[in-house]
């Protein structure tokens, strides 16, 4: 994983994006030395966006689980909240 300052990544973006992109290398941005962000290829984001996902499942399961009987029904939230 490489760290570079926003403003060289700025100076260098097309460079900076081909790395991440070709090579799957994780770039971190910093400022001010401190770590802002990162640029990372569309492939490891979807691969990090379908892991939260199943964490969302997992976590709504384990809720509905421990809610046994807790429930309460849609339409009645609604009246008691209004549209």
């Amino acid at each position: 994983m490489t760290r570079i300052g926003v403003s060289d990544a700025r100076d260098h973006l097309s460079e900076v994006v081909d790395r991440a992109r070709y090579t799957h290398e994780r770039v971190v941005l910093t400022k001010r030395g401190r770590d802002v962000g990162a640029i990372i290829s569309i492939d490891d984001l979807k691969l990090l966006e379908a892991l939260e996902d199943q964490l969302d499942v997992k976590a709504a399961k384990q809720a509905l689980e421990e809610s046994q009987g807790e429930r309460v029904p849609y339409d009645e939230v609604r009246k008691k909240l209004g549209p």
